[in-house]
C-alpha cells in the first residue's frame, strides 16, 4: 500500500534559525561547531529545501560586548603585548570564528558582530528602543546593588574579573563569576562564596552601584503557562521545561542543621516565612518566603547574625544595565548616565538586529518579505533557536518574559537545547582544565562532511555524549610485548577511529550507490536517464523513507533522520546487487534495474543534502538537474524520470554529466 503523503508535520510559512552566539574573545572549539552550529545548519538547510530558501533566514554572530571580552583583551595586552584596540581584538576573533564556520559549511545568511559593522548601529538602535519600551511599560526598576571593588587595583571589577564558588544549593561549580556560574546559575554578587580578584589575587570589597533591572518575577504565571504549552509541543525537549521549572519555585534559604540554635535566636526578625524541617539524610532545613524581596531581607538578617546559608533557585530581577565601558550604550533614564546594556540580555535580541541587517541589505526578491516583523511576529512564522543546555535560563526563562513585556507581538520561539558534547568523556571548555581542540584544527585530520555527520549522529538531544577523535586520544591502548612500552590509542592501527564511524556510509555505501547509477547509465543508457519508470514498490519505499526522514527532522532528531537515510541506502544497494546480477546480458532488464537504483539515489541525495551538502550537490550536478529543482521538497516524491518530465524533458533527452572512472563524491579521511 502506498504511504500516506497527506498526514505530514506542519511547517511555517517563514522561519528564522539562530545559533547561540560565541563570545568575541576566542576562536571556536569543536563544541561550538559540533554541539550548536552543525545541528542548526542541518535544520536550516532542511528547511530551505522543505519550504523554500526565500522563506528561511539563518543568522548568528559574535557576542562582542561584555566582561569576558574585556578580560580577554586585558590579558592579551598585558601578557602578549597586544597593541590593537578592543574593537580590533574582537574583529580578529570574529574573522577566525567566521572562517571556521565557513570551513564546515555552516550556511548562515549572516554571521555578524553585535559591535561590528554592519550590525553595530542596527543593534544599538534596537537595544535603545527595547530598553525604553520596557521602562515605559513599567517593567524596569532602578536598584542599588553591590559590585565588587578591588582596593589594591583601585577599580570596580567586571563580572569575569571575580571568581569564586557558586552559592546555589546543589551546584558544585568552583568557577563562578560575580553573578553567575559556569553552569548558568544566577545569584547576587554578595552571595558568591570566597571571591577573589583576578587582577590582584586579593579579596574584593562590595560597594553600592545603581543599575536597571527587569521585573522577571512578575512573569512567573506567563512562564508556567508557556511550560504547559511546551510540555505537549513535540519540538520542545524535556530538558527545557525541566530546567525552566527549577526556577519557577518559591524563594528558599537552606540552613545547615548545626546552625539551628542561632537561627531560632533571630527567627522572629525575619519576614513571614514557612520552615521546612530536614528530611531523611538531609543536612539542612529550609525557610520558604512569599517573594524574593522577603528572602533578600532575610538574607541580610541572617548575615548580620552570622548564620551561614545557601539559596535555592527562584526568579530574580534580571539585570539589564551594567557599569562597564565596553557595551551597548544604555539610554538615560531618570538621570542615570554612562551605563551600558548587560551583554546577556542584549545578546537575546541580537538575532532580531541581524535579521534587520540581512533584510536591509538583501537584493530585491531574495527573501519573501523584507519586513523583520513578518519573520519574528507573524502567526505563520516560527523562530528556532539552537542553544546549549547551559543557556536555557536566558533563552527560555528571561527571553519569553522579555518578549511578553515588550508587547511587540514577538512569537515565543522554539528552543532547541542540546546536551553537552564532551571531549574524551569530560566536559570541555576553552577556559577550563580540559582544553578541547579548535574546530579549524580538526580539519587537519577529517573532512568537514565526516565531522558533520558524526556530530549529527551523537544524538545530543537525548544525553551528553563524548567526542573521542583518535588523533587526540592519549589513553593507553596496550603494552607492546616486544619492547615493554605503552602504545597510545592514537598510535595503534588496530583501534578504529570513533569519529570515522559515519564516514564509511558516505565513502562506501552512499558513494557506491551513486557510482552504480552513473557507470550503469554510461554503459547501457548512452549516458542519459533510464527511459522506464521505477517499480511501484520502489517508488513507495522512496516515499516512505522521505516521510519518515521529514518527521524526524521536524522533531530535530538528526540522528534518527540520518539513520533512515542510511538504512534506505543500504537496502537500495542490496536490491541493486541482486537485480543487476540477474539482468546481466539483458540490457532491457538492466535498464529497469537502473531505474530502481536511480530512484533510490534521488531520494538518498535529497535526504542527505542537509548533512553532507557538498557531496550531494556533486551528485546533483552529475544528474544534471538544477539544485533548486532537485532539492526542493515540492519535487520530493518525483523519481528522476518524473522530475525530468516536470522540467519539460524526456529521459532520453536528459543527458547526465559523465562520471570519470573511480570518482569519489565524498572525500575519504585526510
Amino acid at each position: 500500500m502506498a504511504p500516506d503523503i497527506t498526514n505530514r508535520p506542519h511547517f511555517p510559512r517563514r522561519a528564522v534559525v539562530t545559533g547561540g552566539m560565541p563570545y568575541g574573545n576566542k576562536s571556536l572549539h569543536f563544541g561550538h561547531v559540533g554541539g550548536v552550529f552543525v545541528p542548526a545548519d542541518f535544520f536550516a538547510r532542511f528547511l530551505r529545501d522543505r519550504i523554500g530558501a526565500e522563506n528561511v533566514l539563518f543568522v548568528s554572530g559574535t557576542d562582542c560586548y561584555g566582561s569576558p571580552i574585556m578580560e580577554g583583551y586585558r590579558k592579551r595586552c598585558e601578557g602578549r603585548g597586544y597593541t590593537g584596540t578592543i574593537t580590533d581584538y574582537v574583529r580578529e576573533n570574529h574573522d577566525l570564528q567566521k572562517g571556521a564556520l565557513d570551513a564546515y559549511g555552516i550556511s548562515l545568511d549572516l554571521f555578524a558582530g553585535s559591535g561590528l559593522e554592519p550590525a553595530r548601529d542596527f543593534h544599538a538602535r534596537l537595544s535603545a528602543a527595547l530598553v525604553m519600551r520596557l521602562y515605559e511599560r513599567g517593567y524596569l526598576h532602578r536598584m542599588s546593588t553591590r559590585q565588587f571593588y578591588d582596593v589594591a587595583a583601585g577599580q570596580f571589577l567586571n563580572g569575569r574579573q571575580v571568581i569564586g564558588r557558586c552559592p546555589v544549593r546543589g551546584c558544585r561549580s568552583e568557577k563562578a563569576y560575580a553573578d553567575e556560574c559556569e553552569l548558568g546559575h544566577q545569584f547576587d554578587p554578595e552571595e558568591l562564596i570566597a571571591p577573589v580578584s583576578q587582577l590582584t589575587g586579593t579579596t574584593p570589597e562590595l560597594r553600592p552601584v545603581d543599575n536597571w533591572y527587569f521585573d522577571l518575577p512578575a512573569f512567573e504565571c506567563t512562564l508556567k503557562a508557556l511550560m504547559d504549552e511546551w510540555d505537549v509541543n513535540p519540538q520542545v525537549r524535556p530538558i527545557v521545561t525541566k530546567t525552566v521549572r527549577e526556577s519557577l519555585v518559591a524563594p528558599v534559604i537552606y540552613i545547615q542543621s548545626k546552625f539551628r540554635t542561632d537561627f531560632e535566636a533571630i527567627e522572629g526578625k525575619l519576614p513571614v516565612h514557612t520552615l521546612h524541617e530536614a528530611e531523611g539524610n538531609q543536612q539542612s532545613f529550609s525557610v520558604e518566603f512569599g517573594n524574593w524581596r522577603d528572602r533578600d531581607e532575610a538574607r541580610g538578617t541572617l548575615e548580620a547574625a552570622g548564620v551561614r546559608f545557601r539559596t535555592g533557585k527562584t526568579l530574580l530581577p534580571l539585570r539589564i544595565t551594567g557599569n562597564i565601558d565596553w557595551g551597548v550604550p544604555a539610554p538615560k533614564l531618570e538621570g542615570t548616565s554612562g551605563l551600558t546594556v548587560w551583554c546577556w540580555p542584549e545578546s537575546l535580541w541580537a538575532p532580531i538586529s541581524f535579521t534587520q541587517v540581512v533584510l536591509a541589505t538583501a537584493e530585491d526578491g531574495r527573501y519573501s518579505s523584507n519586513d523583520w516583523r513578518d519573520w519574528w511576529c507573524a502567526d505563520d512564522a516560527e523562530v528556532y533557536q539552537f542553544i546549549g543546555q547551559d543557556n536555557i535560563y536566558f533563552y527560555c526563562v528571561a527571553q519569553p518574559a522579555l518578549w511578553k513585556a515588550l508587547d511587540w507581538g514577538l512569537s515565543q520561539d522554539i528552543p532547541v537545547a542540546n546536551h553537552h558534547i564532551l571531549f574524551m568523556s569530560k566536559k570541555a571548555s576553552s577556559s577550563g582544565a580540559t582544553q578541547p581542540p579548535l574546530a579549524a584544527e580538526l580539519l587537519g585530520h577529517y573532512t568537514a562532511e565526516q565531522l558533520r555527520c558524526h556530530w549529527l549522529n551523537l544524538a545530543l538531544d537525548q544525553k551528553a555524549v563524548s567526542f573521542a577523535p583518535k588523533p587526540y586520544d592519549t589513553s593507553v591502548s596496550h603494552t607492546d610485548k616486544r619492547t615493554g612500552r605503552e602504545v597510545l590509542v592514537r598510535d595503534d592501527p588496530r583501534v578504529a577511529d570513533p569519529a570515522l564511524k559515519e564516514s564509511a556510509f558516505l565513502t562506501n555505501i552512499f558513494n557506491r550507490l551513486a557510482r552504480s547509477c552513473f557507470y550503469g547509465a554510461q554503459n547501457v543508457c548512452e549516458g542519459h536517464l533510464p527511459t522506464v519508470e521505477a517499480d511501484e514498490e520502489v517508488v513507495d519505499a522512496c516515499a516512505e523513507a522521505t516521510l519518515d526522514f521529514e518527521r524526524r527532522a521536524y522533531g530535530f532528531d538528526a540522528h534518527g533522520a540520518l539513520a533512515v537515510a542510511e538504512a534506505f541506502c543500504r537496502a537500495a544497494n542490496r536490491r541493486w546487487t541482486d537485480e543487476s546480477k540477474a539482468a546481466k546480458g539483458n540490457d532491457a532488464a538492466y535498464e529497469h534495474a537502473l531505474a530502481n537504483v536511480f530512484a533510490a539515489l534521488r531520494t538518498v541525495t535529497l535526504l542527505m543534502h542537509a548533512a553532507a551538502p557538498w557531496g550531494c550537490e556533486r551528485i546533483c550536478d552529475h544528474l544534471a538537474f538544477p539544485h533548486e529543482a532537485f532539492f526542493s521538497w515540492e519535487n520530493a516524491f518525483r523519481t528522476p524520470l518524473r522530475l525530468a518530465e516536470a522540467l519539460g524533458e524526456t529521459a532520453a533527452g536528459h543527458a547526465l554529466v559523465e562520471l570519470p572512472p573511480r570518482t569519489d563524491f565524498f572525500a575519504k579521511s585526510i
